[in-house]
C-alpha cells in the first residue's frame, strides 16, 4: 500500500465557506461526533461554527428560543466564569454550547421509548365527575373491578363543540415522537357505540410565567396538523416539548347517545412515547417572552426513572406476557442514554490561544 505522505487536512485546501457547507450535510448527531474526533483543526472547526447547536436547530425548531445555556457543575452550582478577554470569553463559549447541544443531540436518539405521561391536569368538560374523570385516561385497563374506566365529556348538540384534556409530562423537557388515544366502547349500551372524536390535534408547551390570566394558563411551542382520529399517532418529526405541558385537542362529535339523543366524546386511554430528558437537562422560563434558558448537569445522564413498586408488581403479574416480553419492559424501564455505546461525553482541555 502506497505511503501518503503527500496528505493534507481539506480544511487547508477548500476555503471557509464551501467547508461550512459540507460539514453542515451531516444530520447525524453520531457523524458528527466522529468527524470532532478527526483531528484538531476538524474538531475546532465544528465547534468554531456551533454545528452542534445547528444540527439540533434542524431536528428540533423549538430550541430556537434557547436565550442562554448553563452548564451545571457537579454540586448542581452554576460554574463560574473566569475574568478574561473578550475573546477568551467567547472561545469558552463556544466550547460550553459545543458539548451542551452535542450531548443533547446524542440523548435525543435513545432507542428506548416510555410513556411521558406523569398526570392529567383537566379536561374541559366532565359529564359524571369523578366517575368519568380524565384521570382514568391513564390506566391502560378498561375495566377495574367490574367498572368501565373511562373520561366522558359533557353532552353537546352542536357537534362542533371541542373537548381538551391537558397533561402534566413527567419531564420538564422531553422528545415525543407517538401519541396514542383510545376511544371508548360503550359495550353496556345497545349496539356498543365508540364515542370517538372526528379529528385531533396535539399541542405541548409550558405553563405561563404569570398566570393573571386563568383561561389562557399556556404557552405553546408545538401545534400539530390536525390528524383524522385514529388510535396510533407517528407525529412527523419528533418534538421537543419544551415546560413539560401536553394538550389534546378532540374536534367533532360524531357519536349520539340513544338515552338523551346528545354528543359525547369518551376517552378510555392516551399514551405519549418518548424520550424523557430529565434530569440532565432542564429550563427556566424568561418571563411572557418565551425565551428560555437551557440547564445541563454534567454529573445526571438522561434516564427513565426507576418504577415503583406498584408498577413493577403490576408488569410482573400480567400473566397474558410472554418471558421476551417482560423482559422488554423491565428493560425499559432501567435503559437510559447516558454514555451510548461507548459515546462518552467529550472532555477538552482549551487552548485559548489555539482553540481554533
Amino acid at each position: 500500500m502506497p505511503r501518503m505522505d503527500n496528505c493534507k487536512d481539506f480544511l487547508s485546501w477548500v476555503d471557509p465557506d464551501t467547508s461550512l457547507n459540507i460539514f453542515k450535510c451531516l444530520d447525524d448527531p453520531a457523524d458528527l461526533a466522529r468527524v470532532s474526533c478527526v483531528s484538531r483543526s476538524w474538531r475546532g472547526f465544528v465547534v468554531a461554527n456551533g454545528l452542534s447547536k445547528q444540527l439540533c436547530l434542524r431536528m428540533f425548531p423549538q430550541l430556537s428560543r434557547v436565550a442562554c445555556v448553563v452548564e451545571l457543575n457537579q454540586d448542581g452550582v452554576k460554574e463560574h466564569s473566569e475574568v478574561g478577554s473578550s475573546q477568551s470569553n467567547e472561545c469558552l463559549a463556544l466550547w460550553k454550547d459545543h458539548r451542551v447541544y452535542s450531548y443533547l443531540a446524542r440523548s435525543c436518539l435513545s432507542p428506548v421509548a416510555m410513556d411521558c405521561i406523569d398526570k392529567a391536569i383537566s379536561a374541559s368538560s366532565t359529564d359524571n365527575f369523578p366517575q368519568e374523570s380524565i384521570v382514568n385516561t391513564l390506566e391502560e385497563r378498561d375495566n377495574i373491578a367490574g367498572r368501565f374506566s373511562y373520561w366522558s365529556s359533557s353532552g353537546q348538540s352542536n357537534p362542533n363543540v371541542p373537548e381538551t384534556l391537558t397533561y402534566q409530562l413527567a419531564s420538564q423537557i422531553c422528545v415525543i415522537t407517538e401519541i396514542n388515544i383510545q376511544p371508548f366502547q360503550a359495550h353496556f349500551q345497545m349496539g356498543s357505540p365508540i364515542y370517538s372524536a372526528k379529528s385531533v390535534r396535539f399541542k405541548m408547551g409550558h405553563l405561563k410565567a404569570s398566570l393573571d390570566d386563568l383561561t389562557d394558563a399556556f404557552v405553546w411551542t408545538y401545534t400539530s396538523p390536525e390528524f383524522p382520529m385514529a388510535q396510533k399517532f407517528k407525529l412527523p418529526e419528533p418534538v421537543l416539548c419544551i415546560g413539560g405541558i401536553l394538550q389534546i385537542e378532540l374536534l367533532e362529535r360524531v357519536q349520539s347517545q340513544e338515552m338523551d339523543g346528545l354528543l359525547y366524546i369518551c376517552i378510555s386511554h392516551v399514551q405519549a412515547l418518548g424520550i424523557q430528558l430529565s434530569p440532565a437537562f432542564s429550563v427556566d422560563i424568561l418571563g411572557p417572552s418565551g425565551m428560555f434558558v437551557l440547564k445541563r448537569d454534567r454529573m445526571a445522564n438522561c434516564q427513565p426513572p426507576e418504577p415503583s413498586e406498584n408498577e413493577s408488581g403490576a408488569a410482573l403479574t400480567l400473566a397474558d406476557r410472554d418471558f421476551q416480553q417482560i423482559v422488554t419492559i423491565l428493560r425499559g424501564h432501567v435503559m437510559g442514554v447516558g454514555a451510548m455505546d461507548g459515546w462518552e461525553e467529550e472532555e477538552y482541555e482549551v487552548d485559548e490561544d489555539n482553540a481554533f
